[in-house]
């Protein structure tokens, strides 16, 4: 599927949209695709999860390298 893709972007959903969605991001830092990751932001839905993400990066557990917004 990974080579039918032209990019990955996430709606909202469960865990099953999350755990596919961050299952890109390492495969893109590992050099398995070089496709663009993104996030569909309906009505705010992953305002939560991009605060933790700003929060981990804030801590040192994300690099800033891996933000490529």
């Amino acid at each position: 599927m990974i080579e039918l893709s032209d990019a990955f972007i996430a709606l909202p959903g469960g865990f099953g949209t999350l755990k596919e969605h961050f299952q890109m991001i390492p495969w893109a830092q590992l050099n398995i695709h070089g496709k663009p990751i993104g996030m569909l932001n309906i009505n705010r839905f992953f305002n939560g999860l991009l605060s933790f993400i700003d929060h981990a990066m804030e801590k040192k557990f994300i690099t800033q390298s891996h933000d490529k917004s």
